[in-house]
């Protein structure tokens, strides 16, 4: 059995797949890498097999019909051989000396007997054209080089949430919670970061800059002119993550747990409403209006935590002049954070 399975969501990557597979392949025979081809029109195949047939044992490609990037990590999930899962893009990569020594401390921890449902790393916003890189660290929200649960993490600053990037599952537990990912809709790394949290009892946190997030590409799905055409998907993922929240509430969250999640929807429902309102159309705004109106019938008291905090307030200022004040606090945010 492989100690990690790597699955590489690809969509006509030809031109940038070889940096990502390249970064992952010191990981050696420990690491499983499937390349998930989701009915690519280029050579994507064709690259993937040379890699197959150089790796073998290694590298696998797994051929789909187009579904989306929620189906291709979907099939990885499902092909997986790794005790534990990570997801890289592939234009993403990793870097050599954290990929080593998350490993190691992969299976120091197997060694010892210790489960670990979910381990977190740092990642760096690889923005184009920005010679200073912005790290997403958790050193100061998590506790450092030991397994904790719920009840042991500290506080996130505003604005700061584990992402796919972060995140190394157990294979096990993604496939026990019964997560699906939706198919043919972007921003669903979201949820694959959500629904699993519930399930999640230990913890790990290695405090190194492992996953380069890379961003600058016009035609990428987080860039906000893309953003705002795909918006209806973005309010869909809202959505299901509000349902799940809602629908899980009955379950007896730790109170830190069912915060944090709180957060992440209030994170989630802020780049909503804001690219609603950079749309600046009549029928965007009706529809921020309508996915407000939507989470106070699912649960009020959700409704109340995310409405009048800060995010949800400083979106939701009236008229035309709240508005631009609204824009201007997310460009502000822009700069600092180096997102988008």
């Amino acid at each position: 059995m492989k100690l990690l399975t790597v699955a590489i969501p690809c969509y006509n990557s030809q031109a940038y797949m070889r940096k990502c597979i390249e970064s992952l392949l010191p990981g050696g025979e420990d690491v499983e890498i499937l390349i998930v081809n989701d009915g690519s029109k280029d050579d994507t195949h064709k690259i993937g097999k040379e890699y197959e047939a150089a790796y073998p044992g290694i590298v696998r490609v797994i051929d789909q019909e187009n579904g989306g990037h929620g189906s291709a990590v979907n099939a990885g999930v499902e092909h997986a051989e790794g005790i534990f899962f990570k997801v890289v893009d592939s234009d993403d990569w990793v870097k050599e000396s954290a990929y080593l020594a998350i490993l190691d401390k992969l299976k120091e921890l197997l060694t010892g007997g210790k489960v670990i449902d979910m381990f977190i790393s740092n990642f760096v916003y690889e923005k184009e054209g920005e010679k200073r890189k912005k790290v997403m660290s958790y050193r100061h929200a998590l506790p450092k080089e030991e397994v904790f649960g719920w009840n042991d993490v500290k506080h996130f600053h505003v604005g700061q949430y584990i992402l796919m990037h972060s995140v190394i599952f157990r294979t096990k537990l993604l496939r026990e919670c019964g997560l699906k990912l939706p198919e043919h809709t972007f921003y669903v790394d979201n949820i694959f970061v959500f629904e699993p949290l519930p399930y999640v009892k230990n913890m790990y946190y290695l405090d190194v800059n492992f996953y380069r997030y890379y961003i600058g590409r016009s035609d990428q799905s987080v860039n906000e002119r893309v953003m705002i055409s795909r918006i209806d998907q973005q309010i869909r993922v809202n959505k299901l993550m509000v349902d799940y929240f809602t629908g899980a509430a009955n379950r007896q969250f730790p109170r830190k747990l069912r915060s944090y999640m709180m957060n992440y929807l209030d994170i989630i429902t802020t780049i909503s409403s804001i690219m609603l309102i950079r749309s600046d159309t009549e029928e965007n705004l009706e529809k921020k209006k309508e996915l407000w109106d939507y989470i106070k019938k699912k649960d009020k008291t959700l409704f109340g935590r995310l409405r009048f905090g800060i995010l949800g307030a400083a979106t939701n200022l009236p008229g035309r002049g709240g508005r631009k004040i609204s824009i201007d606090g997310y460009k502000l945010c822009q700069k600092i954070f180096k997102f988008n």
